[in-house]
């Protein structure tokens, strides 16, 4: 009899591993699009199931993972704020892509106390010029949505302004208050709950409200530059700060003040699908490479030096996946997976990554029969992209790495959701 379980077990895995292809298969949700998965089991060193999976797919938000893997392995505990030298009474200062200056999100105060407690005069190095505000690929009419703010060598207020309202207050609150004398009502705006609309080039933001007992909040990017920053960093610490070149101070030996917490970083990016933390991540990498903030030699670097062994040469653009030029392969994910687990103690990837039912952008999805999620995993969602890759809990305590992505359908993506809930809850119930 005890020689008879292994050859049951087996057989009742083959069972399952045949279920699943056939619910891929005969699937009519999946066939209305392009589909790549791949399922591995780590222990077993074995490929349970692959489909397309070495042809390239657009990953949208899956980059964020490849983000995530180069920030981990380049710059440590904590990011790099700032840029600066001393210089006689002169402290000179510049961005290193830090997104946390006053971020509304976090309470990092780094750069402000360093500042504030200086008794030298301030001066702000202009190195704005070294990142581009949109990436390759962005859509132009972005500006007005909380997911596309710009890029930048200094960002300040997570490069928003944020609206709130509650039911109980008869008028909205934002904030940075900066922009109070450019935001005004228009009431020809469509007459909708509420409605605020930013101006394409300039920081004009205009609103119209329906109804007293309204509730939201609402993140507005604004235009990005280096005198805003300036500006909005100077009414803030009441002291005057001079614009220079950055030219005459970046080749000059200088030191870096350290800033937030990697960790805090990591997890907003990836649970909720942060497209502002995970370009300035990218950002901060360029800074710790190669006191450069460019993004393409970044990205060129980790590839070469970090990702040389992925089965596909990856495409890969920009920090988020917002950009459809990007383009990765199912296997490749499989591999940066292999390599994250790895590399990550399992207690962070648990952290970091949106659990199934629970947290993030999977919370109302891939829900297990018990208070232990079984899914952890990265979304990755565009017009007629949708994408999820990571790990997969059975209920027998196997780990499996899994890749499932979906491009140029036309179908809602709710549906595909539901298939897939279907496919990775059988191989959850029964693997």
């Amino acid at each position: 009899m005890k020689k008879l379980l292994p050859v049951l077990f087996l057989l009742f895995v083959a069972c399952t591993v045949q279920k699943v292809k056939k619910s891929m298969r005969d699937s009519e949700v999946f066939s209305q699009g392009f589909t790549g998965f791949m399922l591995v089991d780590p222990v077993k060193d074995k490929v349970l199931y692959a489909q397309n999976e070495d042809k390239y797919f657009t990953p949208a938000s899956n980059t964020k993972m490849f983000t995530f893997y180069a920030a981990y392995k380049v710059l440590g505990d904590r990011v790099n704020a700032l840029d600066y030298l001393e210089s006689g009474d002169s402290l000179i200062f510049w961005g290193t892509g830090d997104p946390s200056l006053m971020h509304p999100d976090f309470e990092d105060r780094s750069v402000l106390n360093f500042l504030e407690s200086s008794d030298k005069q301030l001066f702000m190095a202009d190195n704005f010029g070294e990142v581009q505000a949109y990436a390759s690929g962005w859509s132009w009419n972005w500006y007005n949505y909380y997911y596309g703010p710009e890029r930048s060598a200094m960002p300040i207020y997570g490069n928003i302004v944020r609206f709130t309202k509650q039911k109980s207050s008869p008028r909205f609150s934002f904030s940075p208050r900066y922009f109070a004398d450019q935001v005004q009502e228009d009431l020809s705006l469509p007459a909708r709950e509420y409605t605020i609309l930013r101006d394409q080039k300039i920081n004009d933001f205009r609103y119209h409200l329906v109804g007293e007992e309204l509730s939201f909040e609402t993140d507005k990017p604004f235009v990005t530059s280096s005198q805003l920053t300036r500006e909005m960093l100077q009414d803030t610490l009441d002291k005057s700060i001079t614009m220079i070149s950055y030219d005459s101070v970046k080749d000059r030996p200088h030191q870096k003040l350290k800033g937030i917490a990697t960790d805090s970083l990591y997890k907003q990016m990836l649970k909720i699908s942060d497209n502002f933390l995970a370009e300035q991540l990218m950002v901060l990498v360029a800074d710790e490479l190669g006191d450069s903030l460019n993004m393409r030699n970044a990205i060129g670097y980790v590839e070469d030096h970090y990702l040389e062994d992925l089965p596909d040469e990856p495409q890969w653009v920009d920090g988020s996946g917002l950009s459809a030029h990007n383009k990765f392969t199912p296997r490749s994910i499989i591999k940066l997976l292999v390599k994250i687990k790895a590399e990550v103690p399992e207690e962070k990837i648990f952290a970091y990554f949106p659990s199934g039912g629970e947290s993030g952008t999977i919370r109302s999805w891939y829900k297990s029969d018990d208070e232990h999620p079984y899914v952890y995993a990265k979304t990755g969602t565009l017009s007629g992209v949708h994408c999820l890759s990571g790990y997969l809990l059975t209920k027998s305590g196997k780990t499996l790495y899994f890749s499932f992505m979906h491009n140029n359908y036309v179908i809602s993506s709710n549906e595909l959701k539901k298939e897939m809930e279907k496919v990775l809850y059988l191989i959850y119930d029964r693997y």
